[in-house]
């Protein structure tokens, strides 16, 4: 796991994340709370295609292939899985982080719509959390996806951030409602009672599902 973790969060990534999270929070105001979750999902899921994308590619890059060919298919599956969890888990971490950096430095008010103690702001940051698992789990594995399938990090981002550009826009709200890929950030803020947004992160946690079991063939296929 070590030696998992030591390949999957480098230190150059490590720095960039953090780097992107303070700049994030100092530049994106915001002036309630509700509002942190919409300034940070979109850039999160950014940052999850930039970060994730070379988890297999790196090996190419590296000339690792030829050692890793020598490896039976399941334990090469099993290390890239091992590397994604270990990327999602920090990545995670950082998206909390970033949520406490928009208090500190920017003080938003909690005194907004549907705001009225700390229990509903608690229950607003778990949404926010679980959202943002959600967003982070499917835009890393999708990055990583394409990039194994087309053996390249930089066209599996460019794809990633082609559909990030179509799917974080007020076409694709008009277009799909709550079954947009954003549809946490798209939601209406003004009634906290509705939940339709989440038809929008079961079609993330489905496409994702999907990444993880057609992944192997195409490592077989393309590895």
């Amino acid at each position: 796991m070590k030696h998992e973790m030591k390949i999957a969060l480098t230190f150059q990534k490590q720095l960039y994340t953090l780097f992107f999270i303070v700049i994030l929070s100092l530049v994106r105001g915001v002036t309630y709370s509700y509002e942190i979750g919409i300034a940070l999902e979109p850039p999160l899921a950014i940052l999850a295609v930039s970060f994730c994308a070379d988890t297999y590619t790196q090996e190419l890059a590296s000339r690792r292939s030829e050692i890793q060919r020598l490896y039976p298919m399941k334990k090469r599956i099993y290390s890239i899985y091992k590397r994604l969890v270990i990327s999602e888990l920090f990545l995670l971490s950082a998206a909390a982080f970033g949520y406490g950096l928009f208090f500190f430095f920017q003080n938003p008010g909690t005194t907004g719509i549907n705001q009225t103690d700390t229990g509903s702001e608690m229950c607003q940051f778990l949404l926010y959390f679980a959202a943002a698992a959600v967003t982070l789990a499917f835009w890393g594995l999708l990055s990583n996806l394409l990039s194994c399938l087309f053996r390249s990090m930089w066209i599996g981002i460019g794809v990633c951030l082609i559909l990030w550009l179509i799917t974080n826009s007020s076409f694709a709200n008009r277009c799909f409602g709550a079954f947009n890929l954003f549809s946490y950030s798209f939601r209406a803020v003004e009634n906290s009672s509705d939940f339709s947004w989440i038809y929008g992160k079961i079609v993330c946690i489905c496409m994702g599902i999907t990444a993880v079991a057609v992944l192997p063939k195409i490592i077989e296929k393309r590895g």
